[in-house]
Protein backbone atom coordinates (compact mmCIF):
# COMPACT_ATOMS: atom_id res chain seq x y z
CA UNK A 1 0.00 0.00 0.00
CA UNK A 2 1.07 3.41 -0.90
CA UNK A 3 0.50 6.72 -1.65
CA UNK A 4 1.86 8.44 -4.94
CA UNK A 5 0.34 11.52 -7.38
CA UNK A 6 -1.93 10.71 -9.87
CA UNK A 7 -1.42 9.64 -12.95
CA UNK A 8 -3.59 9.54 -15.98
CA UNK A 9 -4.19 5.91 -15.92
CA UNK A 10 -6.14 6.39 -12.71
CA UNK A 11 -8.90 8.30 -14.26
CA UNK A 12 -11.28 5.38 -14.42
CA UNK A 13 -10.29 4.80 -11.11
CA UNK A 14 -10.96 7.79 -9.37
CA UNK A 15 -14.16 7.77 -11.64
CA UNK A 16 -15.56 4.60 -9.97
CA UNK A 17 -14.31 5.72 -6.66
CA UNK A 18 -15.96 9.00 -6.80
CA UNK A 19 -19.36 7.29 -7.93
CA UNK A 20 -18.62 4.03 -4.98
CA UNK A 21 -18.30 6.81 -2.31
CA UNK A 22 -20.44 9.78 -2.97
CA UNK A 23 -23.63 9.12 -0.62
CA UNK A 24 -21.64 9.49 2.78
CA UNK A 25 -18.84 7.57 1.88
CA UNK A 26 -21.41 4.75 0.50
CA UNK A 27 -22.32 3.95 -3.41
CA UNK A 28 -24.49 7.09 -5.06
CA UNK A 29 -24.80 5.06 -8.36
CA UNK A 30 -28.29 4.13 -7.55
CA UNK A 31 -29.47 7.70 -6.85
CA UNK A 32 -28.96 9.05 -10.28
CA UNK A 33 -30.38 8.36 -13.92
CA UNK A 34 -26.37 8.91 -14.91
CA UNK A 35 -23.90 9.10 -12.04
CA UNK A 36 -21.09 10.04 -14.15
CA UNK A 37 -21.61 13.42 -13.06
CA UNK A 38 -20.22 13.02 -9.85
CA UNK A 39 -16.46 12.50 -10.71
CA UNK A 40 -17.27 15.54 -13.88
CA UNK A 41 -17.82 17.79 -10.36
CA UNK A 42 -15.81 16.45 -7.89
CA UNK A 43 -12.86 14.79 -8.90
CA UNK A 44 -11.42 14.76 -12.80
CA UNK A 45 -11.58 18.98 -13.10
CA UNK A 46 -9.15 18.36 -9.61
CA UNK A 47 -7.04 15.89 -11.23
CA UNK A 48 -6.41 17.64 -14.86
CA UNK A 49 -6.44 21.33 -13.77
CA UNK A 50 -3.96 20.44 -10.94
CA UNK A 51 -2.46 17.48 -10.77
CA UNK A 52 0.56 18.58 -8.74
CA UNK A 53 -2.51 17.80 -5.74
CA UNK A 54 -3.76 14.98 -6.86
CA UNK A 55 -2.56 11.81 -4.94
CA UNK A 56 -4.29 8.09 -4.82
CA UNK A 57 -3.84 5.26 -2.41
CA UNK A 58 -2.34 2.21 -4.27
CA UNK A 59 -3.09 -1.47 -3.53
CA UNK A 60 -0.98 -3.44 -6.12
CA UNK A 61 -1.05 -1.22 -8.55
CA UNK A 62 -4.63 -0.40 -8.73
CA UNK A 63 -6.10 2.95 -6.84
CA UNK A 64 -8.76 2.54 -3.74
CA UNK A 65 -8.41 6.10 -2.58
CA UNK A 66 -7.84 9.80 -3.82
CA UNK A 67 -7.13 13.00 -2.19
CA UNK A 68 -7.32 15.77 -4.44
CA UNK A 69 -8.08 19.27 -4.50
CA UNK A 70 -6.77 23.12 -5.36
CA UNK A 71 -4.69 25.42 -3.37
CA UNK A 72 -6.67 28.31 -4.55
CA UNK A 73 -10.32 28.09 -4.74
CA UNK A 74 -10.80 31.40 -6.73
CA UNK A 75 -8.25 30.84 -9.11
CA UNK A 76 -9.47 27.44 -9.61
CA UNK A 77 -13.38 28.47 -10.25
CA UNK A 78 -12.22 30.31 -13.04
CA UNK A 79 -10.75 27.74 -14.75
CA UNK A 80 -13.02 25.42 -13.83
CA UNK A 81 -15.69 28.04 -15.80
CA UNK A 82 -13.37 28.48 -18.44
CA UNK A 83 -11.41 25.22 -19.35
CA UNK A 84 -13.34 22.62 -17.68
CA UNK A 85 -16.84 23.30 -18.14
CA UNK A 86 -17.06 23.41 -22.34
CA UNK A 87 -15.74 19.81 -22.14
CA UNK A 88 -18.59 18.53 -20.63
CA UNK A 89 -21.66 21.81 -20.59
CA UNK A 90 -23.51 19.66 -23.85
CA UNK A 91 -23.38 16.04 -21.74
CA UNK A 92 -25.15 17.59 -18.54
CA UNK A 93 -26.81 20.74 -19.50
CA UNK A 94 -27.75 23.05 -16.74
CA UNK A 95 -31.55 22.86 -15.88
CA UNK A 96 -34.03 25.37 -17.21
CA UNK A 97 -35.47 26.17 -13.79
CA UNK A 98 -35.33 24.89 -10.03
CA UNK A 99 -33.43 21.49 -10.18
CA UNK A 100 -36.46 18.91 -9.74
CA UNK A 101 -34.05 15.70 -9.29
CA UNK A 102 -30.79 14.44 -8.21
CA UNK A 103 -29.52 14.31 -11.38
CA UNK A 104 -30.54 18.01 -11.95
CA UNK A 105 -29.11 19.20 -8.82
CA UNK A 106 -25.63 18.19 -9.83
CA UNK A 107 -26.07 19.87 -12.98
CA UNK A 108 -27.30 23.18 -11.30
CA UNK A 109 -23.45 22.50 -9.24
CA UNK A 110 -21.78 21.86 -12.42
CA UNK A 111 -22.66 24.72 -13.81
CA UNK A 112 -22.58 27.18 -11.23
CA UNK A 113 -19.11 26.65 -9.80
CA UNK A 114 -18.83 30.05 -8.59
CA UNK A 115 -20.46 28.61 -5.37
CA UNK A 116 -17.73 27.72 -3.96
CA UNK A 117 -16.06 31.49 -3.54
CA UNK A 118 -17.03 32.33 0.01
CA UNK A 119 -15.75 35.96 1.19
CA UNK A 120 -15.53 34.07 4.65
CA UNK A 121 -13.15 31.65 3.97
CA UNK A 122 -10.13 33.73 2.67
CA UNK A 123 -7.87 32.40 5.07
CA UNK A 124 -8.56 28.94 3.76
CA UNK A 125 -7.82 29.71 0.39
CA UNK A 126 -7.33 25.68 -0.52
CA UNK A 127 -9.89 23.02 -0.60
CA UNK A 128 -9.87 19.25 -1.17
CA UNK A 129 -11.91 16.45 -1.61
CA UNK A 130 -11.28 12.69 -0.13
CA UNK A 131 -12.81 9.34 -0.86
CA UNK A 132 -11.57 5.81 -0.27
CA UNK A 133 -13.02 2.24 -1.26
CA UNK A 134 -15.74 1.26 2.02
CA UNK A 135 -12.79 -1.76 2.47
CA UNK A 136 -10.06 0.87 2.93
CA UNK A 137 -12.00 3.05 5.56
CA UNK A 138 -11.12 3.47 9.02
CA UNK A 139 -7.53 2.03 8.90
CA UNK A 140 -5.58 5.46 8.89
CA UNK A 141 -5.44 5.90 5.19
CA UNK A 142 -7.65 8.62 4.81
CA UNK A 143 -5.52 10.59 7.61
CA UNK A 144 -2.55 9.74 5.40
CA UNK A 145 -3.88 11.51 2.12
CA UNK A 146 -4.95 14.40 3.97
CA UNK A 147 -1.47 14.93 5.54
CA UNK A 148 0.13 14.30 1.78
CA UNK A 149 -2.13 16.40 0.60
CA UNK A 150 -1.28 19.55 3.49
CA UNK A 151 2.38 18.54 3.05
CA UNK A 152 1.78 19.52 -0.54
CA UNK A 153 0.49 23.00 -0.14
CA UNK A 154 2.72 23.81 2.88
CA UNK A 155 5.68 23.45 0.53
CA UNK A 156 3.67 25.64 -1.71
CA UNK A 157 3.52 28.02 0.72
CA UNK A 158 -0.32 28.27 1.04
CA UNK A 159 -1.96 29.22 4.01
CA UNK A 160 -4.81 27.21 4.97
CA UNK A 161 -7.71 25.01 3.43
CA UNK A 162 -11.20 24.17 3.64
CA UNK A 163 -14.07 21.30 3.38
CA UNK A 164 -17.57 21.58 2.53
CA UNK A 165 -19.09 18.51 3.80
CA UNK A 166 -23.10 17.98 4.58
CA UNK A 167 -23.69 18.59 7.94
CA UNK A 168 -25.79 15.69 8.86
CA UNK A 169 -22.71 13.20 7.93
CA UNK A 170 -21.12 12.70 11.31
CA UNK A 171 -18.41 9.76 10.73
CA UNK A 172 -16.77 12.51 8.33
CA UNK A 173 -17.39 15.56 10.73
CA UNK A 174 -15.31 13.03 13.12
CA UNK A 175 -12.62 12.16 11.02
CA UNK A 176 -12.22 16.07 10.10
CA UNK A 177 -12.59 16.91 13.80
CA UNK A 178 -9.64 13.96 14.54
CA UNK A 179 -7.27 15.80 11.74
CA UNK A 180 -7.62 19.20 13.83
CA UNK A 181 -10.24 20.94 11.73
CA UNK A 182 -12.41 23.70 13.32
CA UNK A 183 -15.93 24.84 12.24
CA UNK A 184 -15.98 27.73 9.78
CA UNK A 185 -18.78 30.20 9.76
CA UNK A 186 -19.82 31.37 6.91
CA UNK A 187 -23.11 33.90 6.27
CA UNK A 188 -24.80 31.54 4.17
CA UNK A 189 -23.46 27.94 4.79
CA UNK A 190 -26.98 25.82 3.01
CA UNK A 191 -26.75 22.22 3.72
CA UNK A 192 -23.14 22.32 4.44
CA UNK A 193 -21.04 22.67 7.21
CA UNK A 194 -17.49 24.33 6.63
CA UNK A 195 -14.42 23.28 8.20
CA UNK A 196 -10.95 24.98 8.11
CA UNK A 197 -7.27 24.04 9.22
CA UNK A 198 -4.42 26.50 8.98
CA UNK A 199 -1.50 25.34 7.04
Amino acid sequence: MEIRPYRSGDRAAVHDICIRTADAGQDASGSYADPGILPHIFAHPYAELEPELAFVLDDAGQAVGYVLGTADTAAFVRRFRDEWLPRVADRYPAPAGEPATPDEVMAHLLHTPERMILPDLKEYPAHLHIDLLPGYQRAGHGRALVDTFVGALRRAGVPGLHVGMITDNRSARAFYDRLGFHVVDVADPGPLTYLGLLC
